[in-house]
């Protein structure tokens, strides 16, 4: 069974109640996925389940560490991940629920918009090209 398979859970099997899920997230995992923009990582998954006769709550917090390609230089950067979900939308009642890919989603849209290093920390060579295309204000107007 694949890392990706392991953390299916389906409903029937379980009894009425609540239910936690504690497992992580390795490199391979975030390696598996095709057309991530997650490039690797680590991240601890706790969920919580509670099934009732017609419906289930699930709550879900991860945290960890994922890397992303910085946009200004394109190397590799590690992102902190500290989400939490509690309220999901499901299109109708699933019978199976599919723990790791949820808390993928849950990283993918809790990542910054801008993916770039702090200052400094940025691709030295790549910086430097980058300095060199810069659209700056002229200190004098020129002619058109």
């Amino acid at each position: 069974m694949t890392e990706q398979q392991s953390h299916i859970v389906t409903l029937d099997s379980l009894n009425l109640g609540e239910h936690v899920f504690d497992f992580q997230l390795s490199n391979d995992y975030f390696c598996q996925i095709e057309n991530s923009e997650l490039l690797g990582g680590e991240a601890h998954v706790h969920a919580e389940l509670t099934l009732r006769e017609r419906d289930f709550d699930l709550s879900m917090d991860v945290q960890g560490q994922v890397q992303v390609t910085c946009d200004r230089c394109l190397d590799a950067m590690d992102v902190e991940i500290d989400a939490y979900e509690d309220e999901w939308d499901w299109d109708e009642e699933p019978k199976k629920v599919d723990l790791s890919w949820l808390a993928y989603e849950l990283i993918i849209v809790n990542l910054p918009l801008v993916h770039s290093h702090q200052d400094g920390g940025c691709n030295p060579e790549m910086d430097a090209l980058l300095q060199n295309h810069l659209c700056t204000t002229l200190d004098e107007e020129q002619d058109i």
